[in-house]
C-alpha cells in the first residue's frame, strides 16, 4: 500500500538525517519520498474525481 511505503521511507529519511549520513544519500531518499507523496495525491485526486462523477456532482 502506498501509505505504508511513504511511512517507511519517511522513517528512513529521518534516520538518515539523525545519523548524519552523506548528503547525497539523504537527498536521494528525500526525492524518492517526494515522488511517492506525489503519487499518493494523484491517486487521491483521481479517486475524488471518480466519486464526484459517480454521484453526478459537477462541483468540488
Amino acid at each position: 500500500m502506498l501509505e505504508e511505503e511513504i511511512c517507511k521511507l519517511r522513517e528512513k529519511l529521518n534516520n538518515s538525517i539523525v545519523n548524519g549520513e552523506d548528503y547525497s544519500v539523504t537527498y536521494k531518499i528525500s526525492v524518492e519520498l517526494d515522488e511517492l507523496i506525489a503519487q499518493y495525491y494523484r491517486k487521491e485526486s483521481l479517486k475524488k474525481q471518480q466519486n464526484h462523477s459517480e454521484r453526478g456532482c459537477f462541483f468540488n
